[in-house]
């Protein structure tokens, strides 16, 4: 079953050797329902060729945001995945990438916790991003609305030995009434769907997105419909106590920060 005309969104593109995969998306027209697709090329600007079938679909946005992440402890190839008010997700892939491994299942991973507390940003979750760090593994995830005039969006982590959980949220290890690390401030709203990026020197970096409330729409887009206007930020990490935090007391940052080491 191919896609045909679709809404794609959420890409992460992986290199394996010399081949490049593109994990997205997809939302066929005419339905109601997001698939889990993959793309392949041989160079990593493509142009990318579907593969004709998608991984998975499924009602409403539960399969969006996926992320592949390769697990030096296993071998293992890893897609994370997951929204729609669900909980975020992580299965196996086979050895091709573009199939799920023979008998593997889906795990849950962090559960989404229902709520109009204004400090819970989980009652939907998405973007996961994991990466390895002294024996842990963190998943960064975001929640809770992304856009427009209500957006009430942050990064939230949790941490586990293993790839594939279980996943003990901040809040569950330290008590804190919430796992959130970055939210609103007074020069950006709704912050998240990070990645992690590692420059030169070995130093961890927070790319994500935010709302400038000085230009918060995309009037060339269409102005009356409100198309959020999520400008690209970048923000240094730090570790504490086994536990991720922005290292600068302002982020999101919109003063000058140190710069990544390229080289």
């Amino acid at each position: 079953m191919g896609l045909g005309h679709a809404k794609a969104l959420g890409p992460h593109v992986t290199e394996h050797v010399g081949r490049y995969y593109m994990y997205y998306s997809a939302l066929p027209d005419g339905t109601d329902t997001y698939c889990l697709a993959v793309a392949t090329a041989d160079a990593p600007a493509g142009p990318f060729t579907d593969i004709g079938q998608p991984l998975q679909c499924g009602p409403g946005f539960l399969n969006i945001d996926p992320m592949v992440f390769d697990d030096p402890a296993t071998g293992k190839c890893l897609l994370y995945w997951g929204s729609g008010f669900g909980p975020l997700l992580v299965r196996e892939l086979a050895p091709d990438r573009i199939s799920f491994a023979p008998g593997s299942e889906a795990r849950e991973l962090v559960h989404p916790i229902p709520g109009d507390d204004p400090e819970n940003y989980q009652s939907l979750l998405e973007g996961s991003w994991v990466v390895l760090r002294e024996g842990w593994y963190y998943l960064f995830y975001s929640g809770n609305n992304c856009c427009g005039d209500a957006a009430h969006y942050g990064v939230m982590v949790a941490r586990s030995r293993q790839a594939t959980g279980p996943f003990e949220t901040l809040a569950q290890a330290t008590g804190e009434g919430h796992s959130i690390i970055l939210e609103t401030n007074r020069h950006w709203r709704a912050p998240g769907h990070n990645s992690i990026v590692t420059d030169a020197a070995g130093q961890d970096w927070l790319a994500y997105h935010a709302i400038d409330p000085q230009q918060p729409t995309f009037d060339a887009i269409d102005d009356a419909q409100g198309y959020s206007r999520r400008v690209m930020l970048l923000d240094r990490i730090e570790y504490h106590n086994g536990w991720p935090r922005l290292a600068s007391p302002e982020a999101p940052s919109r003063s000058p920060q140190p710069a990544p080491v390229t080289e």
